[in-house]
């Protein structure tokens, strides 16, 4: 394996030319379960009723909050794939689209939720890279604490070192994503401990089932370390590397072999705490705040349903936007609450690494990373007093852009998913 990073550098002398080029949060909303008593005679069995919608898994049908058709099990065997012209039983009183709203339908859940990671994973790749270079910079004198200064130091990248330097090392942040599903499938698989939790849930579970997902981390930990390198090092000096260089650098670090690292690396046995910290933490708030939100926009769409009646059309976007609604808050909270870690956690995994990143306060200079923390207690203690309480905050406006286009996204994409059901209905 040929090093991409070099031995030694001893401080500003890499000039840019002109050049060309992330809980660990969860991809998916959570799933939300309806346990109304009156709707306990509502369970789906196959085939399902003609127009319904995609069910969730566990949960039972008409969605909780959407007011059930008057006549719902009429025929339902006769007809489970509608056909254009032969309607037969008539428009069934209210609420059931035709052919091309169904299908409409049947896709929203798809559609919608590709358009949600196409923005958490693609779109706001640049406010990660970018979040990620302030959050190891120590020698930043400009903190880019709002949007503005990370909209002018993002223009800078690109006009120096081409719009690849905004989106290095994505492709490893899905690597990322998938050793993590797949290092928690298979660990799921062959120990008893539970990959979801049941609505009966007992501490017993609780626990064994944020065991599960702390084996997770570690074992995604090498290649989250080689995919950091991978979003924060200077494009001026980075050599054109494969898609599966995250991997080789991952296994890399857990035997030692590789690029060459300084005396300055932290063991990944150092690393273990705060990694397995951070993402539980993420995972419970997030969950926390997922479930709180979701119960609250249900409970509001319940209520404006007792209150008057809805139309089709917001019947069928009160099934699907809530959920995206509740993923939105939840990692948005889990974020900014963990800011602070974040940018400790970082800091550790990039030491000692020999990686060089670009000045963040000019943006055409690169500079190495010479920290020394001897742990995550001396890297809190060492922000605090040589940067200040904000200092833990550095990069914090590109946050404030990455969300604010995730909900614009999303708010357009309701706009377009509504305009297209009134079409059809």
């Amino acid at each position: 394996m040929h090093p991409r990073r070099p031995d030694g550098f001893d401080g500003l002398g890499y000039r840019s030319g002109a050049r060309d080029e992330q809980g660990f949060g969860d991809a998916f909303p959570a799933r939300s379960f309806s346990s109304a008593s009156d709707l306990s005679h509502w369970v789906t069995t196959p085939p399902d009723i003609p127009g319904s919608r995609n069910l969730h898994w566990g949960e039972k049908s008409p969605p909780y909050g959407v007011p059930a058709p008057s006549t719902p099990l009429e025929g339902p065997a006769e007809e489970p794939f509608p056909r254009g012209g032969g309607g037969g039983g008539g428009g069934g009183g209210g609420g059931v689209p035709g052919q091309s709203s169904e299908q409409l339908n049947r896709f929203a859940g798809f559609g919608i939720g590709l358009a949600s990671l196409f923005t958490e994973n693609v779109l706001a790749h640049p406010c990660i890279v970018l979040r990620r270079q302030c959050q190891v910079n120590y020698h930043a004198r400009h903190y880019h604490l709002t949007p503005f200064t990370v909209i002018n130091i993002m223009y800078s990248f690109n006009k120096t070192q081409g719009p690849r330097a905004l989106w290095k090392g994505m492709g490893s942040t899905f690597i990322v994503q998938g050793v993590t599903l797949g290092a928690e499938g298979i660990i799921s698989e062959f120990t008893p401990l539970p990959r979801e939790i049941s609505h009966k849930w007992n501490p017993k579970q609780i626990g064994e089932h944020l065991l599960l997902k702390s084996l997770t981390y570690i074992v995604a930990m090498p290649f989250y370390s080689a995919s950091l390198i991978e979003t924060v090092q200077s494009e001026i000096i980075r050599d054109n590397t494969g898609i599966l260089e995250c991997i080789k650098e991952g296994i890399g670090r857990v035997i030692g072999l590789g690029v060459p690292h300084s005396k300055r690396l932290l063991p990944l046995l150092s690393l273990i705490f705060p990694t397995v910290l951070h993402g539980v933490l993420h995972y419970i708030i997030s969950s926390v705040i997922q479930k709180i939100v979701l119960l609250i926009l249900k409970r509001k769409t319940y209520n404006s349903h007792l209150a008057e009646s809805t139309s089709p059309v917001q019947s069928m976007l009160d099934a699907y936007f809530p959920e995206l609604i509740a993923n939105f808050a939840a990692s948005l909270c889990s974020d900014v609450i963990l800011y602070p870690l974040e940018t400790v956690l970082h800091r550790l995994h990039i030491q000692g690494t020999r990686t060089i990143i670009d000045n963040t306060d000019l943006g055409y200079e690169v500079l190495p990373i010479n920290t020394q923390y001897e742990g995550m207690r001396d890297c809190i203690n060492t922000i605090r007093q040589e940067e200040g309480m904000l200092g833990f905050y550095k990069g914090f406006g590109a946050v404030v852009i990455q969300y604010t286009l995730h909900a614009a996204v999303l708010q357009i994409t309701k706009i377009i998913y509504s305009t297209l059901l009134q079409n059809s209905v």
